[in-house]
């Protein structure tokens, strides 16, 4: 009996000492939808990026990249930074990554496809990378994927860990024709999401990013 209750204290303090141990910072990754007409869209994703700093502080880690034809690739992230402990760098680090979004967003040239599928990829690497203990992936775009002939992005990608976002989902001109295809597309989505343990969330109404993080 006292072999069993020192063991059972055993795995009790090295529990807890991974609890203690765990990172408590955040990392967030935007993906940009730039495909058609969406690109129109980027001032009001300018403005989720400026709310999600306002957010973020020490130690925690942010990137935002655009959906491109081929988005498995750092080249299509247009700000990144992992925050300095030091409030007056951090704010440095602020004004920085919104000039570069701001530049961006100026600048921004339609896509011809859209891979999404891609940019998950990407932003689970990139957040993996950073270990931080909050993982947030958030989909600034209408969900339709389009890819360029010869891309292969059926696979399923693991986000235990992960809580995915999607914001903004726009209603395509045939969707009003036919609204079982929009419903259709964010179900198919959440099922990838969850399927590997990932949680997923639509936020539609931007007035609502205040429980986003």
């Amino acid at each position: 009996m006292r072999v069993v209750v020192i063991t059972s204290l055993c795995a009790l303090l090295i529990s807890c000492s991974k609890e203690e141990s765990a990172p408590g910072n955040t990392g967030v990754y935007m993906l940009l939808d730039t495909s058609g007409t969406y690109a129109e869209e980027l001032t009001k994703a300018e403005q989720i990026i400026r709310f999600t700093l306002s957010r973020l502080d020490a130690t925690d880690s942010f990137a935002v990249a655009r959906i491109d034809t081929g988005s498995f690739s750092e080249k299509d992230i247009v700000a990144k930074a992992s925050f300095d402990d030091r409030p007056s760098a951090v704010n440095r680090q602020k004004r920085l990554f919104a000039q570069q979004v701001d530049e961006f967003v100026e600048n921004a040239e339609p896509s011809s496809y859209t891979d999404i599928t891609g940019g998950l990829l990407q932003a689970v690497e990139f957040l993996n990378e950073k270990g931080t203990g909050n993982k947030t992936i958030l989909i600034f775009s209408d969900l339709k994927e389009d890819l360029e002939e010869g891309y292969i992005r059926d696979i399923d990608i693991e986000l235990q860990g992960f809580e995915v976002v999607a914001l903004n989902v726009t209603k395509l001109r045939s969707d009003n024709i036919d609204p079982r295809e929009y419903l259709d597309r964010l179900k198919e989505w959440q099922s990838r999401v969850e399927k590997t343990g990932g949680q997923w969330r639509v936020i539609n109404d931007l007035d609502g990013l205040e429980g986003l993080l």
